[in-house]
This record gives C-alpha cells, structure tokens and sequence, in this order.
C-alpha cells in the first residue's frame, strides 16, 4: 500500500526536475543568444553572388558549331561556338579587291600628276622660244620701219613685218596661257593624288575591318568558369549584340549581405563575418567585410520609391555589404551564385 502513494510523489517530482531544467536551459539559451547578440550584427537576407561574364555575339549569323553544354566547363580561350563565316569571307575578298583597284587608281593619279609636270616643262619651254621669236620679230619690226622711213623698202615688206611681229605676240602670250594652263593642271593632280591616297586609306580599313568580322565569327571564351543554360543551337540565327549564354567565374565568389540601416553603425569595412549557408547546415566559413554599398537596395530598383507624393510610410532599408569569403578555394565545389546564406559581424 505504501509504494502505491509513493508513485505520484515521484512523477511529481520528475516533473518539477524536468521543468526546471527546461527553465535553466531556456535561461542560458537565452542568455547565451543575449551575448552573442549584444556583440554581432546579424542577417538572413544574404547570398552568395558570383562574377558572371555574358558571352555576345559581335556579328550576324547562324550558329554553325556549338561547343558547349548546359552548365559545362569551360576556360579562357576555348573556342564556344562558331558562326558561319561564308558571307564574311565573301566580305573579305570584296574589301581586298577594291583596295586593289584604289591601289591602281592611286598610280594612274601619280602617273597623271607626272604628265602634268612634264607638260609644265614643255609649255615653259614653249613659252620661251615664242619670246625668242617675239623679240626678234620686234627687233625686225623697229629694223623694218626705219628702212621705210628711208624708203629702203616697200610697204609690203612692212606689212609682212608687222604681221610677223603680231603673230610672235599672240604666239607668245598663247604659250603664257598654257604655261598657266599646266600650273593649275599640277594642282588639279596633286588633289587627285590625295583623293586616291584617301580612298586607299579608307579601303584598307575596310580590308582590316572584314579581317576583324571574319575573326568574329569564332567566339571564344573570355574567363575559365561554368557555363549557365545555353539559350541557343546549331542552325539557330543570331544577332549581333545578342547575348548567348553567361559563363560564372570560378573564383569570383562572395557574400552579399542586406542589413537593416539602423544596424549600419556597428559595421566597417574590415569586420570579420561567420557564415552559414543554407544549403549545407554545420558547414561555417568566415569571411571579412570588403565594400558598403553607398546606396540603398531600393534604390537600385526598377521602379525606385518616391516619398515625396502620396502618403508617407516609413519602411526599414536595406543596404548591401560585401563579404570576402576567407580560403574561397577550398569551397568552389559547394558555392553557387544565388545560394541563401545568414551572416553574422562581429563587432
């Protein structure tokens, strides 16, 4: 009979034990979540971001190789897919046959400007044997008049003399005209000199140009990394300044992290940071605050707030920190770009 009223004594007294130790562990839970609290500023709204480089195609075309795969590997250099370059080849040919006809018609221009002065050495040469002739025929002219004067000679031969003398004139101011003609026969091909020396200039940019085109066609990766969905295949046409797929550096990772404004004061630039991702529970990195965002989140948005219309109510911003990951190396095979993460800074 007395083991019978001992029972409930004992249950009752398990229960105060347990419960007191449910309040002890729930005090120094508590506490210890105090502590910690009073000396780190913590976040869940945080991920793990990464540098991604988008590959674009320069020019038009359709994909005639693709050598990539839905989140492949891939490294800097690696040819990624290649574009069918007859049309550009075609370019090419055309741009280097016109720089051949510029180059022809730039020495058919020397060539002219060549005759040009040649026949400025003939006019003048001209010119200075009409003024031999004219010369004499005044000469003879003032020779003549006097003989007839004397009446040494008829008036015929003064006639002749005279017309003589007027035909040296008019001969000598024709090759003045044509020395004249020549000079500006030298400007006019000097000029065309340098429109064909011009227009070869031009041509053989054009030739780079095409070159450059045609190097355009086989694109080739800028960073070693993963490649994330590819949104094309072969046969598929693209367009220049199309974007094809990104490639995610592999050693580019960091945190991101968006504390609340008024926990800014206990953050610096320097400050150590645990971190936990959610993806792998026990796994803890440590890291260092690199940069504090200058701006609000919401300020990067699409469609920034304006409290200045309508009525205002106040919400709680978000600044973006960003967090080196310490050793990064030793975790590329679990990091991913967008993974959640919560961070905590001490301070």
């Amino acid at each position: 009979m007395e083991t019978t009223h001992q029972n409930p004594r004992k249950g009752k007294l398990v229960v105060r034990i347990i419960f007191v130790l449910i309040v002890i562990g729930g005090a120094a839970f508590g506490i210890k979540e105090w502590m910690y609290a009073r000396h780190h500023e913590t976040t869940d709204n945080a991920q793990v971001e990464g540098h991604a480089a988008p590959v674009i195609s320069r020019v038009s075309g359709y994909v005639k190789a693709l050598n990539v795969q839905d989140y492949g590997t891939v490294k800097a250099g690696d040819t990624l897919l290649v574009i069918d370059d007859t049309e550009y080849k075609i370019a090419l040919q055309q741009a280097e046959a016109d720089l051949q006809q510029a180059h022809a018609d730039l020495l058919s221009a020397k060539a002219n400007q060549a005759n040009t002065v040649a026949n400025l050495k003939v006019a003048q040469t001209n010119a200075q044997v009409a003024l031999v002739k004219k010369n004499k025929s005044t000469a003879d002219l003032k020779r003549d008049q006097s003989l007839f004067d004397d009446q040494a000679i008829t008036n015929r031969q003064l006639d002749d003399t005279k017309a003589m003398s007027l035909t040296n004139d008019k001969q000598y101011q024709a090759s003045l005209d044509q020395v004249d003609l020549a000079r500006s026969g030298i400007e006019v091909a000097a000029t065309k000199v340098k429109q064909a020396e011009a227009i070869v200039a031009s041509k053989e940019a054009a030739v780079e140009q095409a070159k450059l085109k045609l190097t355009y066609t086989h694109i080739t990766g800028n960073i070693s990394g993963k490649i994330g969905r590819k949104m094309l295949e072969t046969g598929q046409y693209v367009q220049a300044g199309q974007s094809l797929f990104t490639i995610v550096d592999n050693n580019g990772f960091y945190i991101v992290a968006n504390f609340k404004e008024t926990q800014l004061d206990n953050i610096s630039i320097g400050q150590e940071a645990e971190i936990e991702i959610d993806s792998y529970p026990g796994l803890k990195l440590t890291g260092h605050v690199t940069d504090i965002s200058r701006a609000t989140g919401a300020k990067f948005s699409l469609l920034p707030p304006d409290n200045a219309t309508g009525n205002f109510v106040k919400i709680v911003q978000r600044v973006p920190v960003k967090i080196a990951i310490d050793n990064v190396d030793q975790y590329l095979d679990k990091l991913r770009s967008g993974l959640s993460v919560f961070v905590a800074l001490k301070y």
